[in-house]
């Protein structure tokens, strides 16, 4: 199995990349491909900047999606929203297909150092992201990443416990057939 999994944010020292991690490594058997959002850097989008052309680094997002069996995705949340860099991605790939996710089983992970662990960009995701191409299957957010978040690893037994619950439907629902 192919994971692609990134987090969607373009800061090097994200809490969500390393919860991305973190959950990628409860998919032992799978190959994942860690996107870093840095390397797909284009121009602010517009409506009159797509009539010069699309960026070859939106197709280039789209090939690494398409590429996968399925979506691991930490959402950053910056004032209750999307990232910018995430969003001026999602825009620039929508252009080329509006199923910018492939229909792609799709995890959804936040997290933040506050207690509602950015469950409002999560909760838009789940809403929004399907008709996008999105198979949102699952999602987890922890809150107080610092005070969660030790050494790699959940450090509450509450929210480990949940997170494996999780992990572990989603990985039933991929072995699943599907209709």
């Amino acid at each position: 199995m192919k994971i692609t999994a990134f987090a969607a944010t373009n800061s090097k020292e994200s809490i969500n990349l390393e919860l991305v991690k973190h959950v990628s490594s409860h998919f032992e058997d799978a190959r994942v491909n860690l996107l870093d959002l840095n390397d797909y850097e284009m121009p602010i989008f517009s409506p009159e900047r797509a009539l010069d052309g699309i960026p070859q680094a939106a197709s280039d997002f789209l090939d690494a999606i398409q590429d996968s069996d399925m979506l691991i995705i930490g959402l950053a949340e910056y004032n209750g929203s999307y990232t910018s860099a995430f969003k001026n991605i999602f825009d620039w790939s929508s252009r080329i297909d509006m199923k910018v996710f492939k229909d792609k089983p799709t995890l959804l992970l936040s997290t933040s150092p506050g207690p509602r662990g950015a469950s409002t960009v999560l909760e838009s995701a789940k809403n929004s992201l399907p008709f996008y191409g999105a198979k949102v299957w699952a999602a987890f957010s922890l809150p107080s990443y610092f005070e969660n978040f030790k050494d790699q690893s959940i450090s509450d037994p509450t929210h480990q416990e949940n997170l494996q619950r999780v992990v572990s439907e989603f990985k039933n629902l991929l072995l699943e057939p599907q209709v």
